[in-house]
């Protein structure tokens, strides 16, 4: 017996518009609209895309005070969480005690309490895990009945300004309650596409007003998974479960910008969470692998699990590819993955073996395509 599908409140919409619907995290959700996934790659990074997000988890964390609720998720993510100003968003990183990463997700000060968004793949998981850790001195509540839109691309701005003046205010990572479509939505200026862009955090009874006054502008367009996906590649931004999991470290991934000083060795609140004696010996570079970008030297896109190696004959595997496929804002293909740390080296030549013939891929610096976001 396969687990019954999950539907977001939007799925008339998506079946309306067309939508090609597939199983992703438990739910039905729309991997391509007619437009195809190279247009609507291409139309978000011109105009605005339009994503239904509300599989992912929101959740608020409430305890006595901000500072209480701060200090105790910071025994849980290797992030400052207690200096992030009023109004302000961060990314975050659940690790486990090996040092690997539970899952990644986005956290925000919102004056009395954290607002979260977590991975749908891992949301009951996490929920789960912070439930068991946190409580009862601070209480965590699933929004169950909220829906998550993104509006990415360099129109994102334009669009939302003519609802209301103060998302043009807006800088990357701000975070705020706006009126919109009659709806009022906790608004953050991010994404997951390095373009610029907003995500929406809306009541689910609203979310379909909400949808249809964005679409009414010619500039925007649903978007599926599968252009999210491609977006985000070009972006170097990981995916959890191919690019980062329960082995990866944040200093493997190349996500130790995202642990603050202050956790660091040295800083006034270092460690203190789950697997910090490996993570914080590794910020020295003492670490075997790397993730790296990569740039096959044809046009056969390499994906997940391709195999790669330092010649074109003989030796053993060093590492593999996480996330590959075709860069559509670049006409050419592009991946990740991990390699030694000896031939992490932009520049460095290495060879992916596909269907029993390996091909030259080249060591590239990320991100493929610059962020877009607004500084």
């Amino acid at each position: 017996m396969t687990e019954e599908l999950r539907r977001t409140a939007l799925y008339d919409l998506h079946v309306k518009h067309g939508a090609k619907m597939v199983p992703f995290a438990g739910y039905e959700m729309p991997v391509q609209y007619p437009m195809g996934v190279m247009q609507e790659h291409l139309h978000t990074r011109g105009k605005a895309g339009l994503f239904d997000v509300s599989h992912m988890g929101q959740v608020i964390l409430r305890g006595s005070s901000y500072e209480a609720t701060a200090m105790a998720l910071e025994k849980l993510i290797p992030m400052d969480v207690l200096g992030l100003p009023v109004g302000r968003q961060r990314y975050g990183l659940l690790t486990n005690e090996e040092g690997g990463l539970r899952d990644d997700l986005m956290f925000a000060n919102r004056e009395d309490h954290i607002y979260m968004v977590v991975n749908a793949g891992c949301k009951e998981a996490d929920i789960a895990y912070m439930r068991q850790h946190l409580e009862p001195e601070v209480t965590l509540k699933e929004l169950s009945n909220r829906a998550l839109l993104a509006l990415q691309g360099p129109l994102a701005q334009a669009v939302l300004a003519e609802h209301h003046p103060a998302f043009a205010s807006m800088a990357f990572m701000d975070v705020a309650t706006l009126p919109l479509a009659g709806a009022e939505c906790w608004v953050s200026r991010s994404g997951y596409t390095g373009e610029d862009g907003f995500e929406i955090s809306v009541p689910e009874s609203a979310v379909h007003d909400v949808a249809n006054a964005l679409l009414d502008n010619r500039d925007v367009a649903l978007i599926g998974l599968g252009a999210r996906d491609s977006l985000r590649l070009e972006a170097g931004l990981c995916l959890y479960g191919q690019d980062i999991d329960a082995q990866t470290s944040p200093v493997e991934a190349s996500l130790g910008w995202a642990v603050q000083k202050v956790r660091r060795s040295g800083g006034a609140r270092a460690g203190g969470f789950p697997g910090a004696a490996r993570i914080l010996a590794e910020f020295p570079q003492a670490i075997a692998r790397k993730r790296v970008g990569l740039k096959p030297q044809g046009r056969a896109p390499m994906r997940h699990g391709v195999a790669l190696y330092d010649s074109a004959e003989g030796g053993a595997a060093l590492g593999e590819i996480s996330s590959g496929g075709f860069a559509p804002s670049l006409n050419h293909p592009v991946a990740m993955g991990y390699v030694p740390v000896t031939h992490a080296a932009v520049g460095t030549l290495l060879y992916g073996e596909m269907r029993g013939k390996r091909l030259p891929i080249e060591v590239v610096d990320l991100p493929f395509v610059a962020a877009n976001f607004k500084r």
